[in-house]
């Protein structure tokens, strides 16, 4: 798997997501990504306990510790590589996370406008 290309939603070189916990389909700590990642976990959101529920809720639960895949589980603070997709569908509901612009990379624009992540930017 190739990755694409480190760039941000900025056109700046792509910033670190988190490595406590550690995300991205990678695994690397940033939210890179390649053809294989058909999720496109290219948003960096910083988790709130909205959010978490929300998503518990459709079906992805990010906060329960699931340690037979070395996850521990999310809490509101930790940024986490986050589907463009499920960031687009919370901001339609009004209970997006907020989003390290420089830590997204630029895929997520495929999805998301950068209106969208702009206006949930920390």
């Amino acid at each position: 798997m190739e990755k694409d290309d480190s760039i941000n939603v900025l056109g700046e070189a792509l910033q670190p997501c988190s490595t406590d916990p550690m995300t991205g389909f990678f695994r690397d700590g940033a939210c890179n990504t390649c053809a294989a990642d058909q999720g496109s976990h290219t948003v960096c959101a910083v988790m709130t306990a909205e959010f978490l529920a929300y998503s518990k809720y459709v079906g992805n639960d990010l906060s329960t510790p699931r340690p037979e895949f070395q996850f521990k589980g999310l809490k509101p603070g930790d940024c986490w590589c986050l589907c463009a997709a499920r960031f687009l569908q919370a901001a339609d509901e009004g209970c997006a996370p907020q989003v390290n612009l420089r830590g997204t990379h630029q895929r997520a624009l495929d999805i998301v406008p950068l209106e969208v992540l702009k206006a949930h930017s920390v």
